[in-house]
C-alpha cells in the first residue's frame, strides 16, 4: 500500500498521514501465562475533546465489525450436511419443475449466478482475472453460461469453449446473451495445450450429476488436460484454479472418481445439496449454491443444509481451508499524490479524502483506531467512531471511568488511525486530549437512542463481570425505572479537564 506523510506544525493541527501499515478489529492476543480473561462489557459512554494542537477524545465503539464479518460466512464445518445419491437429486430437480412451479431456465439462472458468486468468494479478478468456461452440452453447460455472464458482470474477463452447442432456444439465448458482451467463444482445437499459458481459472461446467457412460471427445481430452493441470509440479500450487460445478466432471457421482484418472479441483460448487461423490472431494474450497430449495423438499428427503447468510447465493461447506499468514499478498493500485495535489492545511486534506471514502461506500468510514498508553507506557488501541473534526480536533465519545479514559488522565497523548481498504489509504492523526464540556457530551448522550443510553448506563466499561446476565438485569432495572420516558440523566462521573500542549 502506498505510504504518504502529511507534515503540520503540531502547534495547530494534529500531524495526518496515509501510510502502510494496516488498522485491523483488536484481537485479543494470547496470553502466554494462559491467565483466565476478565468480561469487560464494551458498551459506549460519553465523552470529551482536544484543544488546539491536540486530539480531542470521547469515544463510541462501533458494532464489531469481527462479529459482523463471522455473522456473514456461513459454514457447516462442525454440521452434518445432507449428501445426495444420483436418484434423489433427480427426483429433487423433477419435483422443482414439476408441482413446485419452477422453470429450466430459472434454476439454471440461480445456479449459476451461485457458481459465479462462489468464485468471487475466493478468486479476486485482479488476480484470476481471466477465467475460461468449458461448458458441455446439457444443464450443466447452461450453468457454467450462465456463471461466466455474470463473472463478466462481476469484472472478470471470461472466455467459453463450448464444443457440442444444444440446439435449443434456451441455449441459445444463453449465447446470444454472452456475444452481446463481446465474450469470446473459442474452439477446442484453439485452445493451447497448457490452459495455464491462457487462462487464472478454469470452470468446468461439463457433466451434471444425470450424466452415465465415458466422457467422449473432446470432452475426454479436455478432462485429461484439466487432470494434468492437478498433478502439475509433484503437488506445488499451479497458476491455474480448477472450479467444478456440482461435481467434477469425469467422476462417479456417487463413488467419485473410480478409475483414478480424474482431476481434482480447488473448488466444488455443489447445487441445491452435494452429492455423494463430494464426500471424496479433498480440495480447499466446497460451497453451497441454489437457494431455492423449498421447505416441503427439506422435509420430505431430511436433508440438514446450511444457512445462506445475509443475501448471499453460496455458503460455505466444509471445513474452512488453513490460511499461511505469511503467504498472503496484495498488489496495491492507487493514483498518485503529489505535492502540489495536497491542501495547505491537514485537516482539510483529511475533510476531503474522508468525503471520498464516504462517496465511495465504505460501512462505517469513520471507524478509527485509538491507541492510547497510561504512566506504565503500555499501549493500548480500539476501535471507535469519530464524532466530529475540524481545526480544533477531532471528536470521539467514552465512558470516563473506560481504560482508554483511565491512560488519558495519566497520559494524555494519543494516535488515531483511519484504514480505507478499498481506497488503500490510511490517515494518522495524533496529538495530546482535553475533555469536551459538560454541555458537548450531554448533547451527545441525549441525542443517542435511549436503548443506547440505557445501555451506557448499565454498562461500567472496563471492569469484571461475573456474568452477561448482570448486565441484563441492570439494563431492564433501568428499562423499568424510565419507562415513562423522563430524561435518562447522563452517568454522574467526575469530570478531569487535560490541558493542551
Amino acid at each position: 500500500m502506498p505510504s504518504f506523510l502529511l507534515l503540520s506544525s503540531l502547534l495547530f493541527a494534529p500531524t495526518l498521514s496515509s501510510s502502510s501499515a494496516a488498522a485491523a478489529v483488536p484481537i485479543p492476543f494470547p496470553n502466554p501465562l494462559r491467565r483466565p480473561l476478565s468480561v469487560c462489557p464494551a458498551y459506549p459512554f460519553w465523552g470529551s475533546r482536544r484543544g488546539p494542537g491536540s486530539i480531542c477524545y470521547a469515544s463510541s465503539p462501533p458494532s464489531s465489525p469481527l462479529a459482523r464479518a463471522l455473522s456473514s460466512t456461513g459454514s457447516m464445518e462442525d454440521q452434518a450436511v445432507s449428501y445426495l445419491t444420483q436418484r434423489e437429486a433427480a427426483e429433487i430437480d423433477e419435483i422443482l419443475m414439476g408441482p413446485l412451479g419452477f422453470s429450466v431456465d430459472q434454476l439454471m439462472e440461480l445456479a449459476g449466478l451461485s457458481v459465479a458468486a462462489a468464485i468471487s468468494e475466493v478468486y479476486k479478478s485482479s488476480e484470476y482475472r481471466r477465467v475460461l468456461a468449458i461448458c458441455g452440452p446439457g444443464n450443466n453447460g447452461g450453468d457454467g453460461l450462465v456463471a461466466a455472464r455474470h463473472l463478466h458482470h462481476f469484472g472478470y474477463e471470461p472466455f467459453i469453449c463450448y464444443p457440442k452447442r444444444t440446439p435449443k432456444p434456451l441455449y441459445n439465448g444463453l449465447v446470444t446473451q454472452l456475444e452481446s458482451l463481446s465474450i469470446s467463444f473459442i474452439s477446442v482445437d484453439d485452445l493451447p495445450q497448457n490452459l495455464t499459458e491462457n487462462f487464472d481459472l478454469i470452470v468446468d461446467a461439463m457433466f451434471g450429476f444425470s450424466f452415465h457412460g465415458q466422457p467422449r471427445p473432446p470432452f475426454d481430452d479436455l478432462i485429461q488436460r484439466l487432470a494434468s493441470l492437478s498433478r502439475v509440479d509433484c503437488g506445488r500450487k499451479r497458476s491455474s484454479a480448477i472450479v467444478s460445478v456440482d461435481i467434477p466432471s469425469g467422476w462417479h457421482v456417487e463413488e467419485g472418481d473410480i478409475t483414478g484418472e480424474g482431476f481434482e479441483p480447488d473448488m466444488l460448487v455443489s447445487l441445491t445439496a452435494p452429492k455423494l461423490c463430494a464426500k471424496k472431494f479433498v480440495g480447499p474450497h466446497h460451497f453451497l449454491g441454489g437457494r431455492f430449495v423449498p421447505p416441503s423438499i427439506i422435509s420430505k428427503y431430511k436433508l440438514k443444509l446450511p444457512q445462506y447468510p445475509g443475501t448471499s447465493m453460496c455458503v460455505r461447506i466444509g471445513k474452512p481451508p488453513s490460511v499461511d499468514i505469511a503467504s498472503l499478498r496484495e498488489n496495491y493500485i492507487s493514483p498518485e499524490l503529489l505535492e502540489d495535489q495536497v491542501l495547505s492545511h491537514p485537516v482539510d486534506q483529511f475533510h476531503k479524502w474522508f468525503d471520498e471514502a464516504v462517496a465511495a461506500g465504505l460501512r462505517e468510514p469513520n471507524a478509527m483506531a485509538l491507541s492510547t498508553s497510561g504512566h506504565e507506557g503500555k499501549p493500548s488501541s480500539r476501535i471507535v467512531l469519530l464524532k466530529g473534526a475540524d481545526k480544533q480536533g477531532f471528536v470521539w465519545f467514552t465512558n470516563y471511568g473506560s481504560q482508554k479514559a483511565k491512560e488519558l488522565s495519566e497520559n494524555p497523548h494519543a494516535s488515531l488511525l483511519f484504514y480505507w481498504n478499498p481506497l488503500n489509504r490510511q490517515v494518522r492523526v495524533e496529538g495530546t486530549v482535553e475533555k469536551v464540556s459538560k454541555e458537548e457530551s450531554e448533547t451527545y448522550f441525549h441525542s443517542r437512542p435511549r436503548g443506547s443510553q440505557l445501555g451506557a448506563i448499565a454498562s461500567k466499561q472496563s471492569t469484571t463481570v461475573i456474568g452477561r446476565h448482570v448486565l441484563d438485569e441492570a439494563y431492564k432495572k433501568l428499562e423499568e425505572e424510565y419507562a415513562d420516558g423522563s430524561l435518562i440523566p447522563m452517568p454522574n462521573l467526575p469530570l478531569h479537564y487535560v490541558k493542551p500542549c
